[in-house]
């Protein structure tokens, strides 16, 4: 059994074994050449884009720009690209990389072909919609949105301009995920009786203390659509800590545990259920009784539970699924079965195979290039944040829920389906 890995781990694993067919584009060295090349912006360059900057530059893509509110992480993500390109230019500098405050000036440039969006996630509807609008491609970090009247903004924009869309839940282009979902799939533990995700819990009220706001930082663009609140570093820290922010945690801009490692195992869970597209129809928050933890009923009678760990296992942020004839467990780094056999169970070949992305990111360029949609769509990654904001809802309102995954809302329930949306902060609206 391997280990865990975490996310810098496991982007390293998947970047591992890939081998790019692109190759650093002529233009780099002052040729004109579009055919030979991509060439992507970056909205948002924080921590999460400064890993996806790297790896897409050592795919052979020319990034040309960024945008952000924090003139720090700007400047390294300009640096980053100066550096690299100037290691293939036979002078030795390259000043290719321009940087901007506003990403709709970003989004005007005629010569960028697709952008990574790697902004908080209250951004990412904003930022995705006028991407598709600009027919820009787009790789955007998962969670795919805040909410989900945003999120049924960017699919609309996704397909009425044609783009493509790769969300960033990237388990999907790992083969133990991808091994285990055929496992249930093609009913070797049987029919499916339950699920367990584990994962964090939901996001909560934001109320922290104010404290200055630092002079490198734009902190009214950073909130943009979201309510004006004073500056907190736990929000937008600076760019010497390596840790992730911890904005995630709060109502206003993230979903929590919930959203944040949800968009990973529901995704699983969804992939493994053969759900994509379509989801649960009713949601049970934990009522300390009967009720134990958050639970999910779909149609077909499958129950699917968020628990903290695995009863008897103890494993964290992953999947178990629970079939009538047998088990299958996985995270990274880490896959199990009951019975153990299973590990070794080749599919047949009129059995389901699932989509294979040896690679997230390179997955993402190949799509740019012949049009096809990814292994991870704007659909696929809507389906999944819906099991995941439907579940924060339940834990709000703190009583079961119906839902119609076909109309992508809440059956004859006002105050549920409010909380679907929020109202934006003047002037932004999709």
């Amino acid at each position: 059994m391997g280990r865990v890995l975490g996310r810098r781990g496991f982007l390293k694993g998947a970047l591992g074994a890939a081998v790019f067919p692109y190759v650093v584009p002529s233009s780099v060295f002052g040729a004109n050449a579009p055919s030979e090349r991509i060439v992507m912006g970056l909205i948002g360059t924080g921590k999460r884009s400064k890993l996806l900057q790297r790896t897409f530059m050592g795919a052979g893509v020319q990034v040309v720009a960024g945008c952000d509110v924090d003139k720090l992480k700007l400047a390294r993500a300009e640096k980053m690209a100066g550096d690299h390109y100037a290691r293939q230019k036979a002078g030795g500098t390259w000043k290719g990389f321009k940087s901007y405050g506003d990403f709709r000036e970003l989004l005007g440039r005629k010569d960028i072909d697709a952008v990574v969006i790697s902004t908080p996630d209250h951004w990412h509807g904003l930022n995705t919609v006028y991407a598709a609008k600009a027919g820009k491609d787009v790789y955007c970090e998962k969670p795919l949105a805040h909410n989900i009247t945003e999120g049924k903004a960017m699919v609309s924009a996704i397909r009425r301009y044609n783009r493509v869309f790769q969300t960033g839940s990237m388990q999907r282009s790992d083969h133990r995920f991808r091994f285990a979902c055929e496992l249930v799939r093609n009913g070797y533990i049987g029919d499916i009786k339950h699920v367990v995700v584990n994962v964090g819990g939901p996001s909560v009220d934001c109320n922290l203390p104010a404290e200055p706001e630092p002079d490198y930082l734009d902190w009214n663009g950073w909130l943009g659509p979201a309510p004006m609140r004073p500056y907190n570093s736990e929000l937008s820290p600076n760019i010497s800590w390596d840790g992730f922010p911890h904005w995630r945690r709060y109502k206003d801009y993230g979903g929590g545990g919930m959203t944040d490692w949800g968009a990973h195992h529901f995704d699983i869970a969804q992939w493994g259920l053969g759900m994509d597209g379509d989801g649960p129809v009713e949601v049970i928050p934990p009522d300390g009784k009967d009720i134990k933890a958050l639970t999910y009923k779909y149609a077909n009678g499958i129950t699917m539970t968020r628990q903290g760990s695995y009863e008897g296992h103890g494993k964290v942020n992953g999947v178990l699924f629970v079939g009538a004839k047998g088990k299958v467990e996985v995270n990274r780094g880490y896959l199990k079965t009951w019975p153990a056999s299973l590990k070794d169970q080749k599919s047949g070949p009129n059995e389901i195979h699932l989509y294979e992305s040896r690679n997230h990111y390179q997955d993402f360029l190949d799509a740019v290039k012949t049009r096809k949609k990814p292994i991870c769509d704007v659909e696929v990654g809507f389906s999944t944040v819906n099991v995941c904001l439907i579940g924060n809802i339940a834990y709000e309102l703190k009583r079961p829920l119906k839902w119609d995954p076909k109309r992508v809302r809440f059956a004859d329930d006002v105050e549920a389906n409010r909380l679907c949306s929020r109202t934006m902060r003047s002037p932004w609206r999709i």
